[in-house]
């Protein structure tokens, strides 16, 4: 009998023991949680500490609008999807596109008179001028301690609300029928060789994939290959997706800088086969696609809901399919892409800046500047 007490002691207390790292550890991770909500809600934001309960808050709102950059191709089935996973909650997405759209969005939001959104869609051209607008989630918070899902180099690591669920990535395109695939530049600066002067290589106006370049080589030597490039005299064209047909056509060689999704997209209808790209060091690689939820929104639970999804492997999967992904997630084809290779990311601390690098770029391409009459 006191054989059979003892151990039955013995095998309480070893189960207390070996239960013991798991209730310390619960309670270490219950403790980083409260720590961090009061951290947030000391800065003014907002910080959840479980997910259960933002579905449950949602589930009250029952109902979301969203106005996003996702093209329709991807938005019907992306919308699907998240209906899906919330049936409780009636969704309304709806794209918007075009710098008249985000102009009108930006002065009802500075007026008072912005309604009827629950998550928006921020353009890098005017990003500076959202944040005021937007709610004012922990989502970084809230993504770093696990409440919710989604890989946190996708969030705006400063303003911490923000969600940007795709990447554009640079690549050469190139017509192999005109141009041997060996030709064709490995690195940024064989564009400067000889052989490719005067008229050779196209080169957009606008000049995104080589400001792209300056986190990886600086603003400095970014600058000089721009000048560098436009003393090579290439041809100047302004957007990809004519300019690709037309090297699907056989009118151009090569493309500086293409952007990868209009790239297989055109890949995909050249019934000719000779469109094709390479994949050049650094990768220049921006991250795009910024939503947040509106800081006047009638259903803000259901739009954190959102954020988190299109961060998921769901819309990840599904975006990808025309080459969009994120370079944060993994199996995407920017990851994949860039796996081993040199890249110059212009993520969160260049985002804000790249409309103004743009414009250094381009003032370096050494473009006439208009006059006014009589001016000298």
């Amino acid at each position: 009998m006191r054989f059979s007490i003892r151990l039955q002691s013995l095998m309480v207390a070893v189960a207390l023991l070996c239960g013991a790292p798991v209730a310390l550890h619960a309670a270490a991770a219950a403790g980083a949680l409260q720590k961090a909500k009061q951290e947030a809600e000391a800065k003014g934001f907002i910080f959840e500490t479980s997910r259960d309960e933002i579905v449950a808050k949602a589930r009250k709102e029952g109902k979301l609008r969203v106005l996003t950059s996702l093209e329709n191709e991807s938005l019907k089935p992306v919308s699907e999807a998240f209906r899906k996973k919330y049936p409780f909650i009636d969704l309304r997405a709806e794209e918007i596109a075009g710098t008249d759209t985000y102009q009108r969005m930006l002065l009802e939001m500075k007026s008072g008179t912005a309604s009827g959104w629950d998550v928006n869609y921020l353009t890098t051209d005017f990003y500076d001028d959202y944040f005021p607008h937007q709610k004012k989630f922990d989502v970084l918070g809230m993504a770093q301690h696990g409440v919710l899902q989604m890989p946190v180099g996708m969030i705006d690591p400063v303003n911490r609300n923000i969600v940007a669920y795709s990447t554009n990535t640079q690549v050469v395109a190139y017509n192999k029928k005109l141009i041997a695939e060996q030709r064709v530049p490995a690195a940024w600066e064989d564009f400067l060789k000889p052989e490719f002067k005067g008229r050779k290589f196209l080169v957009d106006i606008r000049p995104q994939e080589v400001a792209n370049l300056v986190p990886a080589w600086g603003l400095e030597k970014t600058l000089q290959f721009a000048k560098a490039i436009a003393a090579q005299e290439p041809i100047w064209i302004r957007g990809h997706s004519r300019t690709l047909a037309a090297m699907v056509a056989g009118e151009y060689p090569m493309l500086l800088g293409a952007n990868l999704n209009s790239t297989k997209r055109a890949m995909a209808k050249d019934r000719t086969g000779s469109l094709a790209f390479k994949v050049v060091e650094p990768v220049p690689i921006r991250i795009a696609d910024h939503e947040a939820v509106f800081a006047k929104a009638s259903s803000p639970y259901a739009g954190l809901l959102w954020l988190e999804f299109i961060a998921s492997a769901e819309t990840q999967n599904i975006i990808n399919r025309d080459d969009k992904g994120s370079v944060f997630f993994p199996g995407t084809t920017p990851h994949q892409l860039t796996q081993g290779k040199k890249v110059s990311v212009v993520a969160w601390e260049h985002a804000p800046k790249l409309e103004e690098l743009q414009k250094k770029v381009f003032e370096a391409y050494g473009f006439p500047k208009a006059q006014a009459v009589g001016s000298k």
